[in-house]
């Protein structure tokens, strides 16, 4: 197990096996950053030749390994690209989003989880990367840890985890400042979290039905709340029959073609003093075939990322009450496997949802927004200052705004608060409108109250929180649809691994922060 410190120490004197330096681009060529001026002053008049040598720009994703024959104590240095300056996102309004391009604490937690994954058979990493305010703190260790993530359960050869360093230390001025070690200690626990949520998704469906992802939730909620001390997070898990009482046909109407039954989790933080409440719903499908409106075969592969949602709002529910963050939440987890068979729901069937509007299926693989229009009624009898929905919802996100980048739609103050959030948590946000005429094709249904979708190919993303709105009752709600960044299918770039991200963990938890501010 890799051990994480903070030390007050010159790059170029400590005794570690390996130590990071960042390197910027500039316009008369790379140049060490700040952080690791020691080590450039060891190199002396050598350096620029040698980094010219090494090809070496300090573009963002650029990593080289450089023995250093006693120039420094180490006797590895690690460079790694920071990328271009500071420079403006071009997105017009605030209330657009937040797209990390700058050299600041994204670039650094870019850069950290790049290094975390280049260095070979190290006992003991220092990082001298820019680490001289506490957020930068936060980056560089979360970057570390995240960067370097790997899931290795269904692997018979000896586990990656098996060859990462002993001792992992962040080079800082700020070391014994008390801020500085509270943002060290918080962001360990908050990758721990994202890393958590990974570790869900990435699991096969077939190894976390909705029963096994109750147990898995449940024994993550023991050994949270375990011991003196521990953080009270109350639980509830309901089953099909009481689902049947409460009249949740939506998850009820998704669940019924699996022989897996579908659940409905819900807990509870209610820290003492806290003046502001918090409502999460997260999409649980732990599986979608689309249905009897069937998926092609390509498209099921990655289908167990379905319930990347469920996992968000589940891991920042544990972490905002580890942290001890003095804000209210109440979470809501509906889980179901969308299967083909006898009883599955039919295109044409009518749903009567949780508090009794009645919704017309067409399309079996629109399945999450049937769910989750179940978990927002429950939300909202929590009484709420705000509600957040995240789900893997729409195809037409992705197509919107790619792989990386999160679609958040909803009020506007509650919008901005969640790309705000999602700035200083570092995960690419954009916002998206909810156009009026989205609210008429949403009501379209000749024999129910709502059509859960009505076959226009444009704008669907638009329309599934069109959709998910009517069971808001009219609070403050914003809904991120994270189908692409949910899951990397290709390489690993910056301190995203390949498959399940965690992504929402971080921002629902500054979130949180925020609302305890």
């Amino acid at each position: 197990m890799t051990t994480y410190a903070l030390r007050k120490a010159s790059p170029a004197s400590t005794r570690a096996d390996a130590v990071v330096v960042g390197v910027l681009p500039t316009d008369s060529g790379p140049r060490l950053h700040p952080a690791g001026d020691a080590v450039g002053e060891a190199w002396g008049r050598r350096l620029q030749p040698l980094l010219a040598t090494l090809g070496v720009t300090g573009e963002a994703g650029e990593v080289h390994q450089v023995p250093t024959a006693g120039t420094i104590t180490s006797p590895l240095l690690v460079l790694v690209g920071l990328g271009s300056a500071d420079a403006p996102s071009k997105g017009g309004r605030k209330r657009r989003g937040s797209l990390p391009t700058s050299v600041g604490h994204d670039a650094v937690r870019r850069a950290a989880g790049v290094a975390a994954r280049s260095i070979p058979n190290a006992a003991s990493v220092a990082l001298a990367l820019p680490a001289d305010e506490p957020a930068l703190v936060r980056a560089v260790l979360e970057g570390w840890i995240l960067g370097g993530y790997t899931f290795d359960r269904y692997r018979s050869e000896a586990k990656a985890s098996d060859r990462r360093p002993g001792e992992v230390v962040i080079l800082t001025d700020g070391a014994r400042r008390k801020e500085t070690v509270v943002a060290f200690e918080e962001a360990e626990l908050l990758a721990g979290a994202v890393a958590a949520a990974r570790d869900w998704v990435n699991t096969p469906a077939g190894d976390l039905t909705p029963p096994q992802f109750v147990e898995a939730l449940t024994e993550a909620h023991g050994t949270l709340t375990k011991g003196r001390g521990a953080p009270k997070v109350g639980l509830r898990v309901i089953e099909e029959d009481e689902l049947a009482e409460l009249g949740c046909g939506g998850i009820l109407g998704v669940g019924k073609g699996s022989a897996a039954p579908p659940r409905l989790v819900e807990l509870t933080y209610e820290p003492k003093g806290a003046t502001r409440h918090l409502a999460l719903v997260g999409k649980g499908i732990t599986f979608d075939s689309g249905g009897l409106s069937i998926k092609p075969a390509a498209s099921m592969a990655t289908m167990k990322l379905d319930m990347a949602g469920a996992a968000a709002v589940t891991h920042a529910t544990f972490a905002i009450a580890a942290l001890g963050l003095p804000v209210r939440v109440s979470t809501f987890v509906p889980l179901a496997e969308n299967m083909v068979s006898g009883t599955s729901t039919r295109p044409g069937d009518v749903l009567t949802m949780y508090r009794g509007k009645t919704v017309e299926v067409s399309n079996t693989d629109a399945e999450g927004r049937l769910i989750l229009g179940d978990a927002l009624g429950r939300a909202v009898e929590a009484g709420p200052d705000a509600i957040v929905d995240v789900a893997t919802l729409t195809g037409a996100m992705v197509m919107a705004l790619g792989e990386r980048v999160t679609g958040v739609l909803g009020t506007d103050d509650v919008v901005q608060q969640v790309l705000d959030a999602a700035g200083a948590a570092g995960e690419a946000s954009w916002g998206m409108p909810i156009p009026e005429e989205m609210t008429d094709r949403v009501r379209s249904s000749k024999i129910a109250d709502l059509a859960q979708a009505d076959g226009v190919r444009w704008g669907g993303g638009l329309f599934a929180a069109a959709f998910l709105r009517e069971f808001t009752d009219g609070l403050p709600w914003a809904h991120l649809d994270i189908a692409g960044p949910s899951f990397n299918t290709g390489d690993a770039w910056g301190h995203v691994t390949a498959g399940g991200t965690g992504t929402a963990v971080a921002t629902l938890v500054d979130l949180a922060r925020a609302y305890a501010e």
